[in-house]
């Protein structure tokens, strides 16, 4: 490989979103390699020590050695101990190898939660003045809508008035849900072409999109706002993954208490025909101060488990005694 084709000894690439980082990945491969990629792709986990294997791929460079992308996903699971001699290896990158980290923490106020042990390393700060930092917080609130509208179009399909509302007022930000369900929708909208008709996406069609995705966080979103304390703690355990689930479901709770809010301010709210009634009913029995409290439980598991006060997993359990509580009190 010529020098000027070498790619850059390593990269951090920094964000929650699984689909949006693997995007990332992919599109930096591409650009750092010749058009055929790396010759090798090596890929390994954060939640495991790393190999003698990792070591080598890292570091061996020969005459005749071939480009290689070794890939780390969930890297901020590393200890202190082991980045530290990553950072004494990263200090003298093999040329034939491009090092790939991902850092899939949580953003707060726009920055990531970058533990501290790898921020203060030499070769995060060496990597930033080069410009081989990537950044992505991830979608909130606003973003499903703007990544929804973006994704709808590249798969040439058109909304009714108010559906592509209606369809992102039940998703979670995440990429890979969004996507999954636009992809139902072309399905749908096939069909309906299929049968002589428009093909456009309705409030119907979306809702029934969003009817085959009401099992996992969002049937625990449902017990929880039921005050169904066995039925949330059953969902959960379902899918006990601390932080795959912990904020996701923090998100989510908080967008509903917003939406209850608006609801009890007499403001106009885009929801789902299936869950209208239960959110006016909330927003009829709870008043200003009970939803407040609610987004302070809200506030306070977060906290818990970005200042190293607990697991995620122990965040999840305060999260669903506390809020299944607060939401009980309202149907008693």
């Amino acid at each position: 490989m010529p020098a000027k084709d070498r790619p850059p000894g390593f990269n951090f690439l920094i964000c929650p979103d699984g689909l949006l980082l693997a995007r990332r990945l992919e599109a930096l491969t591409a650009e750092s390699f010749p058009p055929d990629g790396p010759e090798d792709r090596h890929t390994h986990w954060g939640d495991e020590e790393p190999a003698k294997a990792f070591w080598d791929q890292l570091t061996l460079q020969g005459m005749f050695g071939k480009p290689r992308a070794v890939v780390v996903r969930q890297a901020q699971h590393w200890p202190a101990e082991i980045w530290k001699r990553l950072s004494k290896a990263l200090a003298r990158p093999s040329p034939q190898c491009l090092a790939i980290f991902c850092l899939e923490v949580p953003f707060d106020k726009g920055r990531p939660k970058i533990p501290a042990h790898i921020a203060k390393l030499p070769c995060f700060d060496f990597a930033g003045k080069q410009g081989w930092i990537w950044r992505r917080e991830g979608l909130d609130e606003r973003g499903v809508k703007r990544y929804a509208r973006v994704c709808a179009g590249e798969m040439g399909l058109r909304f009714q008035p108010e559906a592509l509302e209606q369809f992102c007022a039940c998703l979670p930000p995440d990429a890979s849900v969004i996507e999954n369900e636009l992809r139902k929708l072309a399905l749908l909208s096939r069909a309906e072409k299929a049968e002589g008709r428009g093909g456009v996406i309705s409030a119907a069609m979306t809702a029934l999109c969003a009817a085959s995705a009401e099992c996992g966080i969002f049937a625990l979103l449902r017990h929880i706002e039921a005050g169904n304390l066995p039925a949330a703690f059953r969902e959960a355990a379902l899918n006990r993954e601390s932080e795959d689930l912990f904020f996701p479901l923090l998100s989510l709770l908080a967008r509903d208490i917003r939406r209850i809010w608006r609801l009890k301010a007499g403001e106009r709210v885009q929801l789902f025909p299936s869950d209208a009634g239960a959110k006016q009913h909330l927003a009829d029995r709870m008043d200003f101060a009970a939803l407040s409290g609610c987004m302070a439980l809200v506030m306070e598991a977060e906290w818990r488990v970005k200042s190293g006060r607990c697991e995620a997993d122990q965040g999840l359990d305060f999260l669903l005694l506390e809020m299944t509580r607060a939401f009980r009190a309202v149907h008693e």
